[in-house]
C-alpha cells in the first residue's frame, strides 16, 4: 500500500487501525519513504538558499539575519556546514568590531533619549513651587546633605555642601524664604588638586551671584592614585560649602522642622533627648 502511493492514514484506515497508525505502523513503514504528494513544501526553502549563499559569499551571521529575518539557531542549523576561507574569516573579524560599536552606540543612544523623555516628563509636573513646598524641600535637604548637631557636639552652625548647582540654588532659595540674610553667607569651593580651580571658582561664582573673590580660601583634597576618579574633565567644579554666620540657633530650629515633618508624616524620631538620630 505504501509501495503503491497510500499515505500513512490512508493504510491506517484500510487495516482498520488507530488514526494515524501507532507505534505499529511506523515500525512496518520504517526504511519504505513516502510517497513525493504527501510532502509539504517547506516555506523557509528559499530563505534557507538565500542564507547559505550569502554565507558562502563570507557575510556574517548579523548582515544575513538582517535579510532573512530567522533566528540564530535556525541560522546556525543551516549554516554549520558551509565553510569560509581563510580569506572570508579575516574579513569578518575586520568587520565585527565596527559593527559591535555600532551597536554599542545605537543601544548608548536610545537609553538616552529614554533618559531624556522620563526626566523631561517628571520635571513638567513641577511647574511651580509654592512656599510652603519650598519650606519642606528646604528642611529635607538639609537634613540629608547639611551638617547637623550630634550628643558629642553641639552648637553646631548650618553648613550645607553639595556638588549639584541645581541643589545649591534651592537651598539658597530656601534660606531667603526663612529670612537669612545674604550677607550672612559664606562660600567655599571644595576641590580635587588636578582640577581647573580657577575655573571652578567662576563657576560656582556664577550659580551663587557671588563675586568669587569673597569666597573663602580653596579647600583643595589630594589626589590618591589608588581613587579611579569618575567626576574629572571640564564639567567638574568640585563642591560648594555654603555657611551660615551665627546660625547655631537655626540648625536646632532646623533638627525641630524635620522632627515636626517626620511626626507628621508618621515617622518615629529620637529618644526624647531632642536630638534627631540618624
Amino acid at each position: 500500500m505504501r509501495r503503491a502511493g497510500m499515505s500513512r492514514s490512508q493504510i491506517a484506515e484500510a487495516l482498520g487501525l488507530a488514526a494515524g497508525g501507532g507505534e505499529p505502523l511506523s515500525k512496518w513503514l520504517r526504511g519504505v519513504p513516502a510517497p513525493a504528494w504527501t510532502k509539504r513544501p517547506n516555506a523557509k526553502d528559499n530563505l534557507r538558499e538565500t542564507a547559505l549563499a550569502m554565507r558562502s559569499e563570507g557575510r556574517s551571521y548579523r548582515e544575513i539575519r538582517e535579510v532573512v529575518g530567522v533566528s540564530k539557531s535556525t541560522l546556525s542549523l543551516w549554516l554549520r556546514d558551509v565553510p569560509l576561507t581563510e580569506e572570508q574569516h579575516r574579513a569578518l573579524a575586520l568587520r565585527a568590531p565596527a559593527g559591535s560599536t555600532r551597536r554599542a552606540q545605537a543601544i548608548r543612544a536610545s537609553a538616552a533619549e529614554r533618559r531624556a523623555r522620563i526626566q523631561s516628563e517628571a520635571r513638567a509636573q513641577v511647574a511651580q513651587l509654592s512656599e510652603s513646598e519650598l519650606f519642606v524641600a528646604g528642611v529635607v535637604a538639609y537634613w540629608a546633605e547639611g551638617s547637623k548637631n550630634k550628643p558629642w557636639r553641639s552648637g553646631q552652625a548650618v553648613i550645607f555642601i553639595n556638588s549639584d548647582p541645581g541643589f545649591i540654588q534651592l537651598f539658597l532659595s530656601w534660606l531667603a524664604l526663612i529670612g537669612v540674610e545674604q550677607e550672612r553667607l559664606q562660600f567655599r569651593l571644595m576641590i580635587h588638586e588636578s582640577a581647573d580651580v580657577p575655573a571652578a571658582l567662576t563657576y560656582w561664582s556664577s550659580i551663587v551671584g557671588a563675586p568669587a573673590e569673597t569666597f573663602a580660601r580653596t579647600q583643595v583634597k589630594t589626589h590618591n592614585p589608588k581613587t579611579v576618579r569618575k567626576n574629572v574633565g571640564e564639567h567638574y567644579h568640585g563642591c560648594l560649602v555654603v555657611y551660615v554666620r551665627r546660625s547655631a540657633e537655626l540648625c536646632l530650629r532646623i533638627a525641630g522642622w524635620c522632627e515636626g515633618l517626620a511626626t507628621v508624616a508618621g515617622g518615629t524620631l529620637g529618644d526624647g533627648s531632642g536630638v534627631v538620630q540618624r
